[in-house]
């Protein structure tokens, strides 16, 4: 970098400590997520991306660039803030991260064109794949905890609602949708808000009842849309390729029109008679033993199910049921997720050694 470029040698100094800070900067973040991508996630495509990005930037690194640090003279190195003192959870380590990183290449990107011609074009381009990064981390991270979630709490209007959700969570819970039919706007916006909060710190999904514009305005992990409400591709188009998208089926076309419209899981119910779903005729079993047949998507069975009729709907071929009454309403909210969490976890157990035991030829 040339005195004229720069306007003289003490800003070229000034600018190769910049880039030097923010190359240590932006490596050090995607290193962190690179950790998450390996051993999180045992992804090995992203943990590969991330320690590209990561050599490409170690090249740029010059001995030219190295020279300029001055540490003791960083006025920066007192600089704190609260928030950086403590993480409640590994989404926020994460975006943390990312935002960390794409704020570095911002700045490697204008002060590189003082530095070379070619830094801040290749640099920007690094800004974008990082951007990709940040939707297939997000996108990936949700549809894990889709798949490996069996037990779907669905809200209903409670004076407890907050500290009945939490005691769901402690108890093991990993999937809340939020469902208020009566409350208005500013009451849903409020209380979405907080329990996406709660859930988040529990490293739990957060899923936005029909509202696709509440969804985003809280950020939620996902939206469950019934019947009536918008068309899965202009929730899809809203909401962006990373965010989940259920759908309420109550008969086999229904199921198979959502498979087709890209739904990531269904809702397969009403399978008993419930107020939730008022006037609505149940389901029944038969619909629960179709899904288990015909369902590629994950599925949840749904609809006045409790501690009484579980091993039935687990008889007809439900691996994942959503639960509304039994532990909106129950007196201990902790234990009941978790009996419903152990009976679940032993029907997973007896599917996988009967799939290990020699079929019969009788």
């Amino acid at each position: 970098m040339s005195a004229q470029q720069s306007g003289g040698g003490w800003q070229e100094a000034a600018v190769c400590r910049i880039l030097d800070a923010n190359l240590d900067r932006a490596r050090e973040g995607l290193r962190i997520i690179e950790e998450w991508c390996r051993f999180g996630l045992n992804n090995v495509q992203m943990a590969n991306e991330c320690k590209q990005m990561r050599q490409e930037l170690a090249s740029w690194h010059s001995s030219e660039i190295r020279a300029a640090r001055d540490t003791p003279g960083d006025l920066g190195t007192e600089l704190t803030h609260p928030q950086e003192e403590q993480r409640a959870s590994i989404e926020q380590v994460l975006q943390a991260n990312i935002c960390r990183v794409e704020e570095a290449l911002r700045v490697l990107e204008e002060y590189g064109k003082l530095y070379s011609s070619n830094m801040g074009t290749a640099l920007k381009q690094m800004r974008y794949r990082v951007y990709t990064l940040e939707s297939n981390l997000l996108s990936y991270r949700r549809h894990r905890l889709l798949d490996q979630a069996y037990l779907y709490l669905v809200t209903s209007s409670s004076e407890q609602l907050f500290f009945t959700v939490e005691a769901a969570l402690q108890g093991g819970l990993t999937l809340v949708q939020y469902r208020e039919k009566n409350a208005d706007d500013t009451v849903r916006l409020s209380h979405a808000q907080k329990l996406r909060q709660i859930c988040h710190h529990y490293g739990a999904l957060f899923i936005m009842n029909d509202r696709v514009d509440l969804a985003l305005a809280v950020d939620a992990d996902g939206v469950h849309l019934g019947q009536q409400d918008v068309p899965i591709a202009l929730a899809r188009q809203l909401l962006g390729p990373q965010r989940l998208i259920g759908r309420s089926t109550t008969n086999s076309d229904e199921m198979q029109r959502a498979i087709a419209e890209g739904a990531d899981y269904i809702g397969v119910g009403p399978v008993y008679e419930t107020p939730t779903k008022e006037g609505k005729p149940a389901a029944g079993l038969d619909y629960v033993k179709y899904a288990a047949k015909n369902s590629p998507i994950p599925w949840f069975a749904i609809g006045g199910i409790d501690p009484t009729n579980l091993n039935d709907v687990l008889a007809a071929g439900a691996q994942r049921v959503a639960i509304v009454r039994a532990i909106m309403q129950a007196e201990q909210p902790t234990l009941l997720t978790q009996y419903f969490l152990s009976q679940l976890a032993k029907e997973q157990t007896l599917r996988r050694i009967q799939s290990r035991l020699p079929q019969s030829h009788a």
